[in-house]
């Protein structure tokens, strides 16, 4: 489908608005769901970017900079393929998977443009840190403004590119793309999404957590169950564990420094 002049001016901003939380984590625009929400509304396809943003945002729970390591683009990932989305006009099964499975290599590609970007940044740090020393506030904030911009431009100028090309070339090269290589890429997004939540869950487990996510991996199955259910019981089960934490903190120290087998919530209770 082909979008209006003001449609590609919104969807750009948000493009611009994904790169530049990309930095500051604020309001979350470049989180996969809330990103390809933003497109599916100026878009008028709301609901299929929702649920290709869901899927996106599987997949990023265990994007994550550790150390000097700098993860995929997820802000990238989750504008283009939306983009691509809407302009293929196939918002089924197949469009879906096609989104997600093109989603995977834009986000690699992102990050290429995310290390280029932040070697950038150190000379312009260099440079507040010269306008610090002679107490200019201006020039601090004119060049805070010019890095946060080229964040936001690192999204924005792929994204207008995409929208540049227009539904036609697009279509033509997501038709081309062989059965096998559409097919493999989306079982390669599937277990990309088995490997985030791995990480997320290697990252929280402890002795006193499995038990709940156990229970809370079964109650997920049953059908009859609704969200409002599902959510009721999930606090439930999160005040018992905050109970049974405190119980067992207080009845274990050694040294003033409690052991409940949950060195998060030591610290904290410590704190």
């Amino acid at each position: 489908m082909e979008l209006n002049f003001i449609q590609q001016i919104l969807v750009v901003l948000v493009a611009f608005l994904a790169g530049m939380e990309g930095i500051l984590d604020e309001f979350h625009f470049h989180q996969p769901v809330i990103a390809c929400t933003l497109i599916g509304l100026v878009t008028g396809h709301l609901v299929p970017c929702m649920i290709l943003g869901g899927s996106l945002q599987m997949i990023a729970l265990g994007w994550a900079n550790v150390g000097a390591a700098v993860a995929p683009d997820a802000a990238l990932a989750a504008v283009a393929s939306a983009i691509i989305l809407v302009l293929s006009g196939d918002f089924g099964a197949k469009g879906q998977a096609s989104a997600i499975a093109v989603a995977v290599p834009l986000a690699v590609a992102g990050l290429l443009l995310t290390i280029l970007a932040r070697t950038l940044a150190t000379g312009i740090v260099h440079i507040m840190d010269r306008a610090a020393e002679e107490g200019n506030f201006r020039k601090i904030d004119i060049w805070q403004w010019i890095a946060i911009t080229m964040q936001g431009l690192r999204i924005a100028i792929p994204a207008a590119l995409i929208l540049a090309v227009g539904a036609g070339p697009v279509r033509s090269l997501l038709n081309a793309m062989p059965t096998w290589l559409s097919e493999g890429l989306a079982i390669g997004g599937g277990m990309v999404v088995a490997v985030g939540y791995a990480m997320v869950i290697n990252m929280m487990a402890t002795g006193e957590v499995w038990p709940f996510f156990a229970i809370g991996f079964v109650l997920a199955t049953v059908q009859q169950l609704t969200l409002i259910a599902l959510g009721t019981i999930g606090i439930g089960l999160a005040l018992i564990y905050l109970n049974l934490s405190d119980k067992s903190g207080s009845g274990s120290s050694q040294g003033g420094v409690a052991n409940s087998g949950d060195p998060l919530g030591d610290i904290i209770d410590n704190y």
